[in-house]
């Protein structure tokens, strides 16, 4: 996998991690690491721990338990150390709005740490013809592309990109999924939360979705995709009732039909069984489909607080 054996170890190493908000547990012993040269989605339904658990690792909030590691160091006690290593892209932006896109370009050069090219850096997100306009009159779509272009002035070694493309235009999607993948293969570590779950498809080496303050499920695409049990769907012509098997669900396909649905771990077994069950009994299979599970799948298994490996959908 990219980034696994790049040397000097993990750009972010969590264990155990555990935070509270009074009596209210917002993370609760969350593992998780980053390698360079990789992207990590974070993913979960709103109050799930996400922001939290980045507010964490940035060094925002000490830990109620745990440790969090950016390049081997504390967050908290080696800020100014880590923050040279790192950018930022958060869910708010707080830009001057009468300053232009080059004026904001350069404050940022004039404040880091790191060096770029205040022209080039703007090319990067597709803003050079607005570079002499004042951010307060650019859309959000263009003032997102400035966020994105300061967090990655200098080729950070570490971006964290909370929710980056909510609210954008296409277009303004596809320079950030062209940045981010040009980051990574600049051997930069990216961790990307996001509600758009094709964009984790399209984006991330490996991913975890949280639920409760916890870490439901985590690894690769095809690990999490394992996690829930692919399906076989057919349709059953009206007043033929569907067979009694375990993992098989019904509910009306609409012009007097009956879908089916049946879960398994084992694919083969599943539509045999199916199928097997048809021609005993006589009746047509219509619209019949072998498909395997898919991330909104799973998301939606773990938002639900249940086991996403088990087909009858029961709580944890």
């Amino acid at each position: 996998m990219r980034g696994r054996d790049t040397p000097g170890g993990p750009a972010i190493e969590v264990r155990g991690l555990g935070f509270r908000y009074g009596g209210t547990i917002a993370v609760d012993g969350v593992d998780l690491v980053v390698h360079p040269g990789e992207v990590f989605g974070l993913l979960g339904t709103n109050g799930a721990g996400k922001t939290t658990t980045l507010e964490l690792v940035q060094g925002f909030r000490a830990p109620h338990a745990g440790t969090v590691r950016l390049f081997g160091l504390d967050p908290v006690t080696a800020g100014r150390t880590v923050r040279r290593r790192t950018g930022a892209v958060l869910q708010q932006a707080g830009f001057l709005a009468e300053l232009t896109v080059a004026e904001t370009i350069r404050m940022t050069a004039a404040l880091s740490s790191r060096t770029d090219d205040v022209d080039g850096c703007i090319d990067r997100v597709d803003l050079g013809h607005r570079r002499d306009v004042p951010v307060g009159r650019l859309s959000g779509g263009e003032r997102r592309r400035l966020d994105i272009a300061t967090a990655t002035w200098g080729g950070p070694d570490l971006v964290i990109m909370d929710e980056p493309t909510t609210g954008l235009d296409p277009e303004s999607r596809r320079v950030l999924w062209a940045m981010v993948r040009r980051l990574r293969a600049g051997g930069a570590a990216i961790v990307l939360t996001t509600h758009h779950l094709e964009e984790a498809e399209a984006l991330a080496d490996r991913l975890a979705i949280m639920h409760a303050g916890r870490v439901a499920v985590a690894g690769t695409l095809a690990e999490v995709l394992a996690s829930r049990p692919a399906a076989v769907t057919a349709e059953l012509d009206a007043g033929i009732g569907p067979p009694r098997m375990p993992g098989l669900s019904s509910a009306s396909a609409g012009h007097g039909r009956t879908a089916l649905r049946l879960e398994s771990a084992d694919l083969t077994r599943a539509t045999h069984a199916l199928t097997g069950w048809a021609l005993d009994a006589g009746v047509a299979l219509h619209r019949l489909r072998v498909t395997g599970a898919g991330l909104d799948e799973v998301f939606h298994a773990v938002s639900r607080g249940t086991d996403p490996a088990d087909p009858a959908g029961r709580a944890r």
